[in-house]
Order: structure tokens, then sequence, then C-alpha cells
């Protein structure tokens, strides 16, 4: 059996338990997606949105990439922050990153990856600005803050963009998290909430 056969053979199983279980929920969920949560986490297999969470298919709209940045140059990010702002008017974004990121761990050497360099620059930006209250840290400890200190920029950055503030305008939603998960135990913690209409730099508030 090709080891992709067995992720066939755990859907049939799967489904068979949600049918017993449930008998209408395929039904449900095919007729409506309505989530109250757009996820922005990263790509990382161990951090898996709906299992961390204990929701079920349809409840949180999941973005994921490589240490869960929030570019306003990334047109898929973009896209699908939009989609779920505008469209599914959800009521809440949650920016999840984690202990132990690799990618934040790559962003804080002078390694040469390639193309993934590009994407990484926000997270060394982050690295630059912190370098000094990092410095005396063990590298482990340094790694977990500037996990911490990655997902409450990108959640700042998300409340700098033209989407959410203009969602704020039109119907005072959605708030904006930033949340950190640990591998070692498996808990998901707030690290911080941007509410709705909160004030920002001047510089990124925009009229509308």
């Amino acid at each position: 059996m090709k080891p992709s056969d067995r992720l066939l053979l755990n859907n049939k199983s799967w489904l068979q338990e949600r049918k017993q279980d449930d008998p209408s929920f395929f039904k449900r969920l095919a007729n409506q997606q309505k989530p109250d949560f757009l996820w922005i986490g990263c790509s990382d297999s161990r951090v898996p949105a709906n299992t961390i969470t204990g929701t079920d298919p349809g409840e949180i709209f999941v973005h994921r990439n490589i240490a869960n940045v929030c570019m306003t140059t990334d047109l898929n990010m973009l896209s699908v922050l939009q989609y779920a702002v505008e469209m599914l008017e959800v009521q809440h974004v949650i920016v999840c990153g984690h202990y132990g990121c690799g990618g934040v761990a790559a962003a804080m050497t002078n390694k040469h990856m390639g193309l993934i360099d590009h994407w990484l620059r926000p997270i060394r930006e982050v690295h630059a600005a912190n370098r000094e209250s990092l410095r005396d840290a063990p590298p482990d400890q340094q790694l977990n803050r500037m996990c911490e200190l990655n997902v409450q920029a990108q959640a700042q950055s998300l409340a700098k963009c033209s989407i959410i503030q203009q969602a704020w305008h039109k119907r005072k939603a959605p708030w904006v998290h930033a949340w950190v998960y640990s591998l070692a135990d498996g808990e998901l913690r707030e690290l911080s909430s941007i509410e709705p209409c909160s004030p920002i730099d001047p510089s990124f508030s925009l009229q509308f």
C-alpha cells in the first residue's frame, strides 16, 4: 500500500464515524459556509487549526504559510483576507504562530536559503528591531520570544491593512488576535488582541 493510500482509508473511517455521530453533518456542511473565524497560521504540519482548537470543518476559514507572515504584498493572503472579512463576514481574525518555528529560526540567521529569504524579510526586520532586548537570553528563549514578537507584528500589520480598516468602518468587526501555540504541551495562548476601530498610527489610518 502506498503511503498516500493510508490517507484515503483514514478518510473513509472518518466519514463513517461522522455519519454515525451526525447523519446530517455533510448535508449541512455542503449547503453553507459561515465561519466566525479566519485563521492565519504557519504551514507547519504539527499545527492544524481545527485539531488544536477542537473545532469542526466549517467553523474556521484557514490560510497558512511559512511562519504565519501577513505580508500586504502577498495577493494570496490578501485574497483570503478579503473573502473572509467581506464575504463571509468573520468576526475574528486569528494570527497564530508557534514556539520553535523553523521559519522564525531561519530569519534569525544570516544563512542564504534562496527564494525564502525574500519571504522571511518581515521577520528579519522584527528581529533587527528587537535584537538588543534578546541578546542576553539563551538561544531557545530568544527563538520563542521571537515567535511571540513575530505573531504580534503580523497582527499589527493586519490592523494597518485597508481590508480590516474598511470592515471596522462598515460593521465594527473583526477583532484581530495574536496567538501562539506550544508544541511541547499543546496549549494555545493569546498574546494580544486588537479591538475593532482601535487607534493606529496616523500614517496608516485611512479615511472612508
